[in-house]
């Protein structure tokens, strides 16, 4: 039988998360965005199906269900489908995590989001009903663990906890914050401290954010956690995106939001920086959010190999730190494989009337 989270976790084992499926499948053409909409877990299941294969195969030992705004709610207000519920999108995306799952060692994570109710009403009956709803799909199907994620207010990430604690299975909480705090102002280490409260086992950061400002922000957590004496596994999902005009609402206020942000991709090598940095700082559970494609969580899988005892399945097609590049036929790119070339390259983005950075609009 396969390890369950938490008995990885307290064994001191690195977790690595998948990356982001709304941002990578918009870009294949099967997500709509703007509301960012999971239907085609039912629409095209073999298009969800495969990039969680890929996920798995450069590293990832949890498959999230595709399940992000899976809510009627949701659903409804997008517009985006009209005969497809949320709870066939949630049964469709855990049945097709499983199948992944079990290709590999991995564990499937059922997730809930931010909902609409909350922003319009904040009426805790109505929000908590929607994550029990949710909920009952995810215990049906029988997935290992459960991730509160994506929450822009800790009060509604409170609530999403207290519901799928319910359930008896291992809680993880993510938001969706700067080093500054929530959308209402709460420090990092108040935030961390009322998710625990409410019953999450493992506390951090998700999206909108850089990795090394998402690591910033669970140090805090961290920070929080200490003084007040309370115990819980960190994690951390970041952008796949260099967002050094960090603010609350982060990359969603960068001008280049959604469609041009190409520019701002990490490369591999700036992903295994970050995963130094968040094991350095006790982090174990290291994944991705919006712009990580499978070769960023390859990437993180390789940086860790030591510490996890092996390498993914993908490093049989990529040598570490350029050594493939030995046998080029042009002796400038062979002079290009070695580690020092690469950890201390400055990229250029090839665009001379381009700034450097933006001026948010938020």
């Amino acid at each position: 039988m396969k390890k369950g989270i938490l008995e990885r976790l307290d064994a001191g084992e690195v977790v690595i998360g998948d990356g982001g499926y709304v941002i990578a499948l918009e870009r294949r053409g099967y997500v709509k965005a703007g509301h960012w909409t999971p239907e085609a877990a039912v629409e095209h299941p073999d298009a969800v199906r495969q990039i969680h294969r890929e996920f798995l195969r450069a590293g990832a030992n949890i498959i999230q269900t595709f399940t992000f705004y899976s809510s009627d709610d949701k659903l409804e207000l997008s517009g985006n489908v009209t005969n497809i519920t949320g709870q066939q999108i949630n049964l469709a995306a855990c049945d097709i995590a499983r199948e992944v799952a079990n290709e590999g060692n991995a564990l499937v994570a059922g997730g809930v989001s931010q909902t609409p109710v909350f922003s319009g009403s904040s009426s805790e009956k109505e929000v908590k009903a929607v994550f029990k709803k949710q909920l009952d799909v995810f215990i049906k199907k029988d997935v290992d663990f459960l991730i509160v994620e994506y929450f822009e207010h800790v009060a509604e990430a409170e609530w999403a906890v207290q519901v799928l604690k319910t359930s008896g299975k291992p809680v993880a909480a993510t938001l969706c914050i700067s080093p500054e705090g929530d959308i209402d102002g709460v420090p990092p280490g108040d935030c961390a401290v009322r998710l625990v409260k409410a019953g999450a086992q493992i506390v951090g950061v998700n999206c909108h954010l850089d990795p090394l400002t998402c690591v910033r922000t669970v140090k805090l957590m961290k920070n929080g956690l200490e003084a007040a004496n309370l115990k819980a596994h960190l994690m951390v999902q970041p952008l796949g995106f260099h967002t050094p005009e960090c603010n609350h609402t982060g990359y969603l206020s960068l001008p280049e939001f959604p469609f041009a942000l190409e520019t701002r991709a990490m490369t591999r090598w700036d992903m295994q920086k970050y995963a130094r940095e968040a094991y350095k700082e006790g982090i174990r559970y290291i994944g991705g959010c919006c712009g990580f494609e499978p070769y960023h969580i390859r990437a993180v899988a390789e940086e860790l190999a030591v510490e996890r005892g092996f390498l993914p399945p993908a490093s049989e097609k990529h040598d570490l730190w350029g050594k493939g590049l030995e046998l080029h036929t042009k002796p400038w790119v062979r002079a290009r494989a070695r580690r020092e070339y690469w950890e201390n390259l400055l990229p250029a983005s090839g665009r001379p009337k381009c700034p450097s950075m933006a001026t948010p609009d938020a």
